[in-house]
């Protein structure tokens, strides 16, 4: 097998998603040195940080992480805009193996019971063919041991990307609408609620209080990436 793939590698090189080098061996997605300009959150206190800043005042978020910031240009937004847009799933694989090693090292998230994505409107997951969480949370399933529940959330009403709007027009899109298939499937549960890019948290406001209408539930958070 590894013959095979040495043989591949010489004809169709696998490249950086960033710089655009051919990887060597042990390198996937970025190459050694573009991994290292990455913009990372640096966070370590996951009760309190800028990512559950975001949601103070206006719902309970019991714990939130975010890998990497995410800036109008630079490494982050090129990564999520092959996942996005350019059909690139492994990239969510690749963050879904490096925050669950992550989680799996700090305990943080251990007493999560399920992971929830957001979903996408069934209108976009048509015209794009995928949601761009769904790799990753399989890997963070994986890596956490906790089930991915990948339908019990839907989205019932579709709106335009907001990865690349300002934030006043960001704050001005909140009519996002969600609903739970089964809401006593979340009965004293604690869920995470995962996705790729965090920019007003409108989104994922909407998602927890549409969790939490059943009693005695508990959201954490977890993305690749906050905008700054």
């Amino acid at each position: 097998m590894k013959i095979l793939n040495d043989f591949f590698r010489i004809f169709y090189p696998e490249l950086c998603v960033n710089c655009e080098n051919q990887l060597i061996n042990n390198e996937t997605i970025l190459c050694t040195f573009c991994r290292h300009d990455l913009p990372f959150t640096n966070i370590t206190n996951y009760q309190d940080n800028k990512v559950t800043q975001v949601f103070y005042g206006r719902t309970e978020v019991e714990k939130a992480f975010s890998l990497l910031l995410f800036r109008k240009k630079g490494i982050t937004k090129k990564l999520i805009h092959e996942l996005k847009y350019k059909g690139n799933e492994d990239i969510g694989v690749f963050f879904g193996n490096w925050i669950g090693d992550i989680l799996k090292e700090n305990k943080e998230f251990i007493d999560i019971d399920c992971i929830i994505p957001v979903p996408l409107h069934v209108k976009k997951l048509k015209q794009r063919g995928y949601n761009q969480v769904t790799k990753f949370g399989e890997q963070l399933s994986l890596h956490m041991q906790k089930p991915l529940l990948e339908h019990e959330l839907v989205r019932v009403s579709s709106t335009k990307t907001q990865t690349y709007k300002s934030r006043f027009e960001r704050f001005k899109n909140t009519n996002t609408k969600f609903e739970v298939k089964n809401p006593s499937i979340f009965k004293n549960k604690h869920v995470l609620l995962i996705d790729d890019v965090i920019t007003t948290g409108a989104t994922l406001e909407a998602c927890i209080e549409e969790i939490k209408k059943e009693n005695k539930v508990k959201v954490s958070i977890l993305t690749m990436a906050y905008t700054e």
